[in-house]
């Protein structure tokens, strides 16, 4: 028994010995020969460094650039009677430009836009020799003083053979105290009527500013025989329209100095009233009637209203009554498109929907300016 564990512990060392044998003879070179059959080891990984980001590049939008300019439209509202309805609202209202309804941004409080008046006075021979010229004078000084308030301005032309402006935009003490001395005609004296309401038109558009309502108040009768349209050369249009009598042909001269001074007003943004000291006589006569009409055509455009009084004792209630108008107007103020070409005449029209049985005033149309 003892021998054979000796003899298998010998066995045991002789295989572990053989075997270390074997493996020592062939351990470095096969070894060797093993690692350099391996692929060589991957090259050191290197972390990339992270690229700086571009500036994101600008995006590109549409831009859409809409300029506007605000129209301020002064509107008188009355009923029946003629007495003027207070309390109504922008949604009372509907404007449009064009045909095309537009949004009203505001109502303005008229107590907050000062006056630019241009009170034109005529002196000559039709009218200054009317048995009441002083009376007129009182009449329409008074009318100054009850509507002027301090911020207003008001001048004084007089209507003669020429425009003259005897006194340039000033307060309602100055404007009366000038207009109260200005003398009648004692010669005769032609009517250069158009003339004179065209030169009050452009000076309040010159010299007014632009937030001040203005108002051109012409006392006289409207018959004119002096201005540069009725003693020029018929121009082409008359030639053309007209080859009748010489009436014919002075009608329709008249006919385009009253579109000419319409024009005018409304280039100023100017509302037109006439009071017209001749009364009911008038109507004796085709001059007269023609006179009144052009006048009412002018005020019928801008706004206002051409008053016929009776007599004496009617005038200092048409002052009254335009006074009170001045101070009770809306002012309707919508953003119109400022692309429209300057000089273009762009029509409005204002109507009260919710009544329309009042009666609404207001201008027709405006001239675009320039931008």
């Amino acid at each position: 028994m003892m021998k054979d564990r000796k003899r298998i512990t010998f066995l045991w060392l002789a295989f572990v010995v053989g075997t270390l044998a074997i493996f020592l003879s062939n351990g470095p070179t096969g070894a060797q020969k093993r690692v350099q059959d391996l692929p060589p080891p991957p090259p050191k990984w290197k972390a990339k460094p992270t690229p700086t980001p571009k500036p994101p590049e600008p995006e590109v939008l549409d831009v859409v650039r809409v300029t506007s300019n605000l129209v301020m439209v002064p509107v008188s509202v009355t009923d029946s009677q003629g007495q003027a309805i207070q309390g109504l609202t922008v949604t009372d209202f509907r404007l449009e430009e064009e045909g095309k309804q537009q949004e009203i941004a505001e109502i303005g409080d008229p107590e907050q836009v000062p006056l630019s008046i241009a009170l034109l006075f005529d002196i000559s021979s039709s009218v200054s020799q009317k048995n009441f010229f002083i009376f007129q004078q009182n009449a329409a000084a008074g009318f100054l003083k009850q509507v002027m308030r301090p911020s207003d301005q008001a001048a004084i032309f007089t209507i003669g053979n020429a425009p003259v402006m005897v006194q340039p935009l000033a307060s309602a003490d100055v404007a009366t105290t000038k207009l109260v001395t200005i003398p009648p005609a004692t010669v005769s004296v032609a009517t250069a009527f158009y003339d004179t309401v065209s030169a009050a038109a452009k000076y309040l558009e010159d010299n007014s500013p632009g937030r001040h309502r203005r108002v051109i108040i012409v006392i006289s009768d409207g018959d004119d025989n002096n201005s540069r349209r009725i003693l020029e050369v018929p121009r082409a249009e008359l030639v053309a329209a007209v080859t009748g009598s010489a009436t014919q042909r002075l009608q329709a001269k008249h006919h385009l100095a009253v579109i000419d001074v319409q024009q005018a007003v409304q280039k100023a943004d100017a509302i037109f009233y006439s009071v017209n000291p001749g009364g009911p006589s008038v109507r004796l006569n085709q001059m007269s009637l023609r006179a009144q009409s052009g006048m009412s055509t002018v005020a019928d455009a801008t706004g206002g209203t051409a008053f016929l009084p009776d007599g004496e004792k009617d005038l200092e209630m048409v002052f009254r009554q335009v006074a009170a108008e001045l101070r009770g107007q809306y002012l309707i103020g919508y953003y119109a498109n400022a692309e429209v070409p300057a000089g273009q005449f762009r029509r409005i029209a204002v109507t009260v929907p919710t009544r329309p049985q009042v009666k609404v005033r207001a201008r027709q149309g405006y001239y675009a300016k320039q931008k």
